[in-house]
């Protein structure tokens, strides 16, 4: 498998996942989705609009890859974060609708992707306006990996209010392959 072989993976489990964790989030009331239960970003509705807020920012500046601009032209024109904490929807009904286009633009800017273009690097500048210089599969590596990380923390949230995510494991979307 290719290093994009990978990444379209990763954004097919990205996906995957998401569906699963708001279907999850769906079941429960208001008050359970927005109660602090300690986590970084306090409620199971806080740490998903944060996973939002963080795909929203690394796309903006993938988006300015010369070979992705196109691809991602309707994320680039969103409304930039306030923060990372940033409530961008307050309902778990919008966000969903929201997280499900935003897969759908992963998924395409994902499979667009051509080795030539994984090997660039990046120049941007983090939310503190640091600028740096990296390269931009190590990027695309991160972003799926920041995803995975906070969907951990939610799966745990979610099980904490007595909802069942179900099985998570990325094993699960690996095919199966025969000897040669």
């Amino acid at each position: 498998m290719s290093l994009k072989d990978h990444f379209e993976l990763l954004s097919i489990y990205n996906q995957w996942m998401n569906s699963k964790i708001y279907e999850s989030a769906s079941s429960l009331s208001a008050t359970d989705l927005t109660q602090d239960r300690g986590a970084f970003f306090g409620s199971i509705l806080g740490t998903l609009n944060h996973i939002v807020v963080g795909d929203t920012i690394w796309l903006k500046r993938f988006a300015t890859h010369p070979s992705c601009v196109g691809s991602l032209k309707e994320v680039a024109n969103l409304p930039n974060p306030t923060s990372l904490s940033q409530i961008v929807f307050e309902d778990i009904g919008r966000l969903s609708e929201h997280r499900a286009w935003l897969d759908r633009q992963i998924t395409s800017w994902v499979a667009g992707l051509t080795e030539g273009d994984l090997d660039f690097v990046l120049s941007y500048h983090n939310t503190k306006g640091i600028p740096a210089n990296k390269r931009y599969s190590s990027l695309v590596l991160h972003f799926f990996n920041h995803q995975t990380h906070h969907r951990g923390q939610v799966s745990a949230l979610l099980s904490q209010a007595g909802a069942d995510v179900g099985v998570t494991d990325l094993l699960t979307l690996i095919p199966e392959e025969t000897h040669v």
